[in-house]
């Protein structure tokens, strides 16, 4: 079961169940958008009004998260790409909730950024309030999970010393999220395919399969020190094909359109322009 935040035509904001093309409406959004927990997925569920293709409202990011945390140099070949070892606990960033936007929104690169590059990453989204949780007991605080593409402005990023994750990851624009929440039945965590492309260029394609830390390794890890509340977003990590590993390098440019697909969850795309 898929949900999803979408704008009408008339300007409302609703909440919604995503089959194939068709959206059924749930009711009107409220101010945090969808927050997986087990009393809105019923809501999703017994979702019984009008009807609209996807194609006739704009769809939104569909949580208004407290918190983004996200996971750097979760997979083998992303590490190894980035000639960095294999870390031995996660790597912790965050990026700032004002970058984030929805499918077809548009990514727009800051004059100053001369290296915007694309990671496309299952995202988990929080159902209910964790802390110190249990390595065997983490997958109880998922409620949903979705696509994010965590765009990285790598001029910013790369331009000190300690290499400054945040700043050059919170950009304006830089954090696409959507274009649903699936619900936990819908997705195998031992075969999520991750993927990215720039019309027919394969950019990346893999699976959390190949993920060095687990969800449930991730959420152990983070809820240590951190209260995880309803709604919270974690990008698990991205997998080897980014635009600054590569031989030549290759970077995000005007004009074109990202997609990040994530299985069971769908394809989020968005254009790409420079500021003016």
């Amino acid at each position: 079961m898929n949900a999803v935040r979408y704008r009408t035509g008339s300007g409302d904001v609703r909440l919604g169940r995503l089959d194939g093309e068709t959206i059924t409406d749930a009711g009107p959004s409220g101010p945090e958008g969808f927050v997986p927990t087990p009393e809105n997925w019923r809501l999703i569920a017994d979702a019984s009004g009008d009807t609209c293709a996807v194609g006739d409202v704009q769809l939104l990011h569909p949580v208004e998260p407290r918190k983004i945390l996200a996971i750097g140099l979760n997979y083998r070949d992303h590490a190894e790409e980035s000639e960095l070892e294999i870390p031995e606990v996660p790597v912790v960033f965050s990026k700032a909730t004002s970058a984030l936007i929805g499918h077809g929104e548009t990514i727009v690169v800051p004059r100053e950024e001369t290296r915007p590059d694309w990671e496309a990453e299952l995202a988990v989204v929080i159902g209910r309030r964790t802390y110190r949780a249990s390595l065997a007991d983490a997958l109880d605080a998922v409620g949903g999970y979705t696509a994010i593409n965590d765009v990285s402005g790598r001029r910013a990023q790369l331009e000190t010393p300690l290499r400054q994750f945040v700043y050059g990851k919170s950009f304006d624009t830089f954090a696409p999220l959507g274009p649903s929440i699936a619900s936990v039945d819908g997705v195998d965590l031992a075969d999520v395919q991750v993927s990215s492309r720039i019309g027919d260029e394969v950019l990346q394609d893999s699976n959390t399969r190949n993920l060095i830390f687990s969800v449930a390794e991730i959420i152990e890890y983070l809820s240590r020190g951190i209260t995880l509340e309803p709604g919270d977003v974690i990008a698990t990590g991205t997998p080897g094909g980014v635009g600054d590993g590569r031989d030549p390098k290759r970077y995000l440019q005007p004009g074109e359109v990202i997609e990040v697909s994530v299985s069971g969850v769908g394809t989020l795309s968005n254009p790409v322009q420079y500021e003016q």
